[in-house]
């Protein structure tokens, strides 16, 4: 099995992203970091997968459905609708193939942008480190992060209602696995 290090992923993220999405990723590794120690994770694999989950990120959509339909990657229909959501899967797939992450990882990775359920430890890092990593300014962050102090499932839970509430707000449609992540981590949190 492939066993990329920290630097060799860095490097080649740097070489796939903008500066400015490249930026977000560090950022993103660097708050992995943070909830890792704090929810008693492994670092380096939070470290790793904060910085490769936007791997795909800046793929055009015509070279999203190439991947996709190259690598046998199955999508549904709001996928197909929402193209910009195939990054994660497409990211999971690179993760796997060029880093050698394991599954756990690579899901961790699949689930960042819509959640899932059965999220583990990393998933939930990763969710909330993609949502309150230095880089964003949302006028929510303070509670977030107040949120993140309680538990990690509270801001899982917010992140997703958040997620939720702007696709209806935009009248746009909404992944069943954020619906199925929200429903299942209130049927884990009574």
């Amino acid at each position: 099995m492939i066993n990329v290090n920290l630097n060799e992923i860095q490097e080649y993220i740097k070489n796939q992203l903008s500066e400015k999405r490249y930026y977000h990723s560090k950022c993103v590794m660097e708050r992995s970091k943070e909830l890792a120690i704090k929810f008693g994770a492994d670092v380096e694999i939070a470290e790793k997968i904060g910085i490769a989950h936007d791997v795909a990120k800046e793929m055009t959509e015509e070279e999203k459905l190439k991947y996709v339909e190259e690598n046998n990657i199955k999508i549904d229909d709001t996928e197909k609708e929402n193209t910009g959501l195939l990054h994660a899967k497409i990211g999971k797939d690179i993760s796997i193939k060029e880093f050698g992450f394991s599954e756990s990882m690579g899901k961790a990775i699949e689930n960042h942008t819509t959640g899932n359920k059965d999220m583990d430890i990393y998933s939930k890092i990763l969710f909330i480190a993609d949502r309150t990593s230095k880089d964003r300014n949302f006028e929510d962050l303070e509670y977030l992060n107040q949120l993140v102090d309680k538990g990690i499932d509270e801001a899982v839970l917010y992140i997703l209602d958040k997620k939720i509430k702007l696709q209806i707000e935009k009248r746009a449609s909404i992944h069943i696995n954020g619906i199925i992540a929200r429903n299942n981590l209130l049927e884990e949190m009574k």
